[in-house]
């Protein structure tokens, strides 16, 4: 499965410059293993790299079970290796453009849902810019605050993320409370009826007892 930019932050000043920024922010459900691929065109690319695992595919399951992630670069050499982790954030400079590949592998015998973001921060002018000596250091300014307003993006997603996965787990300690105090008060009820039973009947051997 190939994915490519498919979510852009559009500012105008941005268009203006032609500054490259890529991104692409997706959730899925992962069995067992699931590879997504990436197309960075420079060497020298700046690639942030974060998921969460935000809940398993079973109500009453609510385990730190975590995913392994492996990054691999065009010639198919290994630039990142996590295992077993709920959620990670990470970056890595790209030495060789081209095709990159992430492969999530799920370990536990139940569906995982993941939020899962790539962004690719790169800093590109047109030639004439690159040539005018004048706007050179502002074009460079510019393109810094482009890359820190994708980072804030990117940072806030993540954080997202791990909001939503908290949320699930609080809701679902909620309803596993909630049913852990009727059965409680189930039990509560039924060793009460036979107390009061046990004590009927030995009240009635006494009686019984007493009249012979």
């Amino acid at each position: 499965m190939e994915i490519w930019s498919s979510k852009f932050s559009l500012f105008v000043l941005v268009v203006l410059l032609s500054s490259l920024q890529a991104a692409v922010a997706i959730r899925f459900i992962i069995d067992r293993e699931e590879c997504f691929s990436h197309n960075v065109q420079y060497e020298g690319d700046n690639v942030h790299v974060s998921f969460v695992v935000i809940k398993a595919d079973v109500s009453w399951h609510h385990g730190e079970d975590g995913v392994d992630l492996v990054v691999k670069g065009p010639s198919g050499d290994q630039l990142h290796d996590s295992r077993d982790k709920i959620s990670e954030k990470f970056e890595f400079v790209v030495h060789k453009k081209g095709l990159h590949r992430f492969c999530f592998t799920n370990k536990s015998p139940y569906h995982e849902t993941i939020d899962f973001d790539v962004h690719v921060g790169h800093f590109a002018y047109y030639d004439q810019h690159a040539k005018d000596e004048h706007f050179n250091p502002l074009l460079e300014q510019i393109a810094k605050l482009e890359e820190a307003l994708y980072n804030i993006q990117f940072e806030q997603h993540w954080l997202e993320a791990q909001t939503d996965r908290q949320a699930m787990m609080n809701e679902a300690m909620s309803r596993r409370a909630i049913h852990k105090a009727m059965f409680e008060s189930v039990a509560l009820v039924g060793a009460s009826i036979l107390q009061v039973y046990l004590l009927r009947r030995l009240f009635e051997r006494k009686l019984g007892t007493s009249r012979v």
